[in-house]
């Protein structure tokens, strides 16, 4: 055996017979043993396909890889330039402190990633040692038996041994967007593509419909297309906040390299041969970094980081951290009912049948497909077999089995009776007594009957029914279910589960619009949705109906219908397109037909147990199937969007006003009202609590509805308090410019960081800053040793022989003192009369 094989090699498998292949991977069909499994693992490796790794100096280069820090390095460069060592020196420890801060941040959240990707594990089934087993695919061996179904990711390279009604999408690899036929027969000549290849199966793909047994051929890295796998790893979506928030940090960065090229433009006309050019350029730097937030994206990060911490404590994965702030954003959520609102931990409660044990007996054996899987609905119908009847299932033979199919809503099985071939068909009632020909009007009206008392009972139910076959022919897919003699129906209980209640209740508060997209009945969906509160029964409509009203009508009809019942995959889709009209939608989705709108919606998450096609698809994981642990990160969302829009709000309103005054005042003196070195130091002190404001706590209101990032509050609220900050930036500068530069320039550094510093205090609520929820310790902290520093730096030795501060008088500090305490006392007056008379204009997009 030689797993080392190019593409070439593997082509050569198709011409051999499933025998030939075997010997030649020497393995057989019962599978390997755990001895051979080992061997092979440690000779050829593991079956990798993780995504690519993050290094630590790929992570450092992205943070040197800014233009922040190339500026600052210029500065640097001048400042070597102009003899000015010291200056230079500072800038780069300034450049050493921005660096270091971004790279822990970033990569303490790329381990955190790491620690959250240990629940995303893909598995498939194998054969080993004559037992069918659940394995991590990263365990997976060459020669290893697997056995792939509906929805399976394909994880290495195969050769088809059997295959049933198989179909793969291969769209990864070949481009394709339609499902391929796959059958197990041997080829006359090596196929020279992957088009030809009919018998082989490729790393990355996935299962479609059918099922294969399948001999593994090559393991990670050494597939013959084993990188494509990556691809499907993740899910690359880019948050419609980050987007904004790009467009948002270009046009400052615009506006402000415009604004310094115009104060430089005329320091120089006024000031003529006085201008120091080479000063007045770093000052220019130095201003341009005061007011750019270079620490936003450190802000955004921990935000991130910190939430999808919190939730993977509460079971939910985050497979792309910017999903949490598009999950704070969505105001509506569709959601299946099964295992969300309810338990999917069914028990038989009623059977309408002639014979009660031969409509079990029969149910279980049209359970062949799922029988492995043993899916609540199996469960619940082994449990009320007898012993005699077990025994017959143990000796029935199934000679071909149809999964379930989510549009036609039946699978069946042929099967050998005694003598005699026959099909079993279980689904659906609808789908399944339509084709039944035993029934007449009456029977099938009295089946109608209890089928709609079911489901107003909350009742779900499946139809079993049968067919003999004459002869050993089997008979075509469109003759499957044709003819069929019907032989009960099955009536199931599904408790409500106690969370969905509390989880509606608090989806209302929020803001969110619950909407439930079901393959169940219109009577349960309907039960099911008024038992929890959701809708009335007038809020409930079926699939069919919907899609047959005008299509002028199905955008305000699909706001106004809560419950969408009986809806197939396609259904689901164009509801979802509907919806996001004018709304952002989160879409709960599971099988693999509901990958195209879990692609489609804004935000997409599964539970663990989805098929791999929609876990793949998929932003965010739930080990738990519980509508309670989405509302839970809806809610962490908007926590990270609020902090992240406060500390937008909070740099841009103190930090434009903070430049257009420094800026403006270099034009009315003669000498530079801050120095370069000041207004570093300056900013790097002010946005280390700052930056703790990811970790804040936040006001009840901030999250009782759906957050979306608005321009133009941004801007209106960074020119009032921007505004607010020049005119006392200007007292500072009209009080201090009459005693001296260095005392200006002293003063007015302590007041600029102490202001900021207020502001925080006032921009993080909305509400009177004595009536808000308190802050955290960090920020508590933070603030308060930046505030000691900006008054114990300029009384240093340190400060006044290197950093050009003086030492003020009493009074001066007193004055400093009062000016602060005024500022907060205007910025808290003006955003209570903002948010109060203004807030509602401003706030609609």
């Amino acid at each position: 055996m030689n797993n080392h094989i190019n593409q070439k090699e593997i082509f050569n498998y198709a011409t051999l017979t499933g025998s030939q292949a075997l010997a030649a991977m020497k393995s057989r069909l019962t599978g390997l043993s755990n001895l051979e499994v080992e061997a092979r693992l440690a000779e050829y490796g593991r079956n990798d396909i993780d995504s690519k790794k993050n290094y630590w100096w790929e992570i450092l280069f992205r943070q040197i890889n800014s233009p922040f820090i190339y500026l600052l390095l210029a500065a640097g460069v001048i400042a070597l330039a102009l003899r000015q060592p010291f200056d230079a020196a500072m800038i780069l420890f300034f450049v050493l402190i921005n660096t270091s801060l971004s790279f822990y941040q970033e990569f303490r959240s790329e381990r955190a990633l790491k620690l959250l990707q240990q629940y995303m594990v893909n598995r498939v089934k194998v054969m080993r040692q004559g037992q069918e087993q659940t394995i991590d695919v990263r365990d997976l061996a060459p020669g290893d038996i697997a056995v792939l179904d509906t929805g399976d990711y394909i994880p290495a390279d195969f050769r088809l041994l059997e295959a049933d009604n198989l179909m793969v999408d291969e769209s990864i690899i070949s481009g394709e967007s339609t499902a391929v036929d796959k059958d197990s027969k041997i080829l006359k000549n090596q196929p020279k593509n992957i088009y030809q290849s009919v018998n082989l199966l490729f790393s990355g793909t996935t299962v479609v419909k059918g099922r294969g047994l399948s001999l593994t051929l090559a393991t990670g890295d050494r597939t013959s297309l084993g990188k494509i796998a990556h691809l499907t790893s993740e899910t690359v979506k880019e948050s419609v906040f980050s987007k904004n928030i790009f467009r948002f940090s270009k046009f400052i960065i615009r506006l402000v390299v415009l604004t310094l090229i115009f104060i430089f433009l005329v320091n120089v006309g006024l000031k003529g041969g006085e201008a120091e050019i080479g000063n007045l350029l770093i000052f220019s730097i130095a201003l341009a970094i005061s007011v750019i937030p270079e620490a936003l994206p450190v802000v955004i990060t921990l935000s991130l980081s910190r939430g999808a911490l919190r939730l993977a404590r509460k079971k939910v994965v985050v497979k792309r951290l910017s999903a949490i702030e598009d999950l704070g954003g969505i105001d509506i959520l569709c959601t299946d009912k099964t295992g969300t609102l309810t338990e999917n931990s069914l028990s038989v409660a009623e059977i309408f049948s002639g014979s009660l044990p031969q409509t079990i007996l029969y149910a279980n054996l049209a359970a062949a497909v799922e029988k492995k899987k043993m899916e609540p609905f199996d469960v619940a119908v082994f449990d009320k077999l007898t012993r005699p009847d077990q025994e017959k299932i143990s000796a029935y033979k199934i000679f071909r089995e149809i999964p379930f199919d989510p549009t036609n809503r039946w699978n069946s099985v042929i099967g050998r009776s005694k003598s005699s071939l026959e099909i079993i068909v279980r689904g659906a009632t609808e789908a399944v007594i339509k084709n039944c020909d035993n029934l007449s009007p009456k029977k099938f009206q009295a089946i109608s009957a209890w089928l709609v008392q079911q489901g107003q009972s909350g009742q779900r139910v499946l139809a079993v029914a049968r067919r003999q076959l004459a002869g050993n022919k089997l008979p075509q897919d469109d003759e499957l279910i044709k003819n069929l003699q019907f032989i009960g129906a099955i009536a199931f209980t599904d408790p409500i589960k106690k969370s969905a209640f509390l989880a509606v209740a608090q989806a209302k508060k929020l803001g969110l619009d619950l909407k439930i997209l079901t393959g169940d009945s219109l009577e349960v969906a309907s039960y099911v949705a008024e038992k929890i509160g959701l809708a009335a029964k007038a809020k409930v409509i079926s699939g069919e109906k919907f899609f047959n009203l005008p299509i002028e009508e199905r955008p305000e009809a699909v706001k106004r219908y809560a419950v969408f019942a009986r809806v197939t995959p396609e259904q689901k889709f164009n509801i979802l397109k509907l919806l996001q009209a004018g709304h952002e939608v989160g879409f709960l989705g599971e099988g693999i037909n509901d990958a195209p709108a879990l692609k489609a919606s804004g935000v997409s998450l599964v539970v663990d147990s989805a098929a791999h096609v929609a876990r793949g698809a998929a932003d965010i994981i739930l080990l738990q199937k519980d509508l309670r642990v989405i509302i839970d990160g809806i809610q962490e969302g908007r926590r990270v969007f609020a902090n992240t829009i406060k500390y937008i709000k909070a740099t841009m309103a103190s930090n434009f006003g903070n430049f257009y005054a420094v800026a403006l005042a270099s034009l009315l003196v003669n000498y530079l009202p801050m120095l370069p070195i000041q207004i570093l130091l300056l900013n790097l002190i002010s946005d280390f609590p700052m930056i703790a404001i990811a970790t804040d706590r936040i006001d009840k209101n901030e999250v009782a509805r759906p957050q979306k990032y608005n321009l133009k509050e941004i801007v209106v609220i960074s020119t009032i308090f921007g505004l607010i900050s020049t005119i006392f930036d200007f007292m500072f500068f009209a009080i201090f410019s009459r005693v001296s530069p260095p005392v200006l320039q002293t003063s007015w550094f302590i007041g600029s960081i102490l202001t900021e510093l207020v502001f925080l205090f006032s921009v993080r609520s909305k509400k009177f800053a004595l009536w808000t929820t308190p802050t955290t310790l960090m920020i508590a902290i933070l603030t308060s040793a930046a505030a000691l520093a900006a008054i114990i730096l300029p009384l240093s030795g340190f400060g006044q022989k290197f950093l050009h501060f003086v030492p003020l008088k009493i009074n001066y500090f007193l004055i400093i003192f009062g000016l602060v305490g005024l500022y907060f006392f205007t910025t808290e007056l003006a955003k209570v009369i903002y948010y109060r008379y203004f807030s509602k204009k401003f706030s609609e997009n």
